[in-house]
């Protein structure tokens, strides 16, 4: 059993050369990194358009009367919600629906969400329609954001 002694001779410039070029392979790797990734805290265009700009309205049936419930919108924002074709039979039969509406609509605007909305006991039902309501109106104003499935 004898063993061979290799001898591997390396020249000193391709020894260099390859590690600059190692190097700057990985500075391009980290600039193409550094470029494209998003930055944290900065918003995505999708992000802050939430909404196509518009008048939306959703109709809600009481007896033999339809109620429309209007919520306007610009890209980012929802800017008010009111009721449209309020027959005074409605407003007579069902007294809650305006107030209800009027504190749904100030912490709405305020949150700019449909989550964590209180509203009071005595109008419970009432506000549980007017809040489906509103929600089928923002959804036709939602984009549909495209995930690519």
């Amino acid at each position: 059993m004898s063993a061979k002694t290799q001898i591997i001779v390396l020249h000193m410039k391709e020894v260099i050369y390859t590690i600059v070029f190692a190097g700057l392979t990985i500075l391009l790797v980290l600039l193409l990194l550094y470029m494209f990734l998003p930055k944290p805290g900065t918003k995505d265009s999708t992000e802050t358009m939430k909404y196509t700009a518009g008048v939306y309205t959703s109709s809600i049936l009481f007896q033999n009367s339809a109620l429309d419930v209007q919520v306007i919108v610009d890209e980012s924002r929802i800017h008010s919600i009111s009721l449209v074709n309020l027959d005074e039979s409605v407003t007579a039969m069902y007294p809650l629906v305006e107030p209800a509406l009027e504190e749904l609509t100030s912490q709405i605007v305020e949150k700019q969400s449909l989550e964590n909305i209180s509203y009071s006991a005595s109008s419970q039902y009432t506000s549980q329609m007017l809040l489906n309501a509103i929600e089928s109106a923002l959804e036709k104003a939602s984009i549909a954001v495209d995930t690519g499935k």
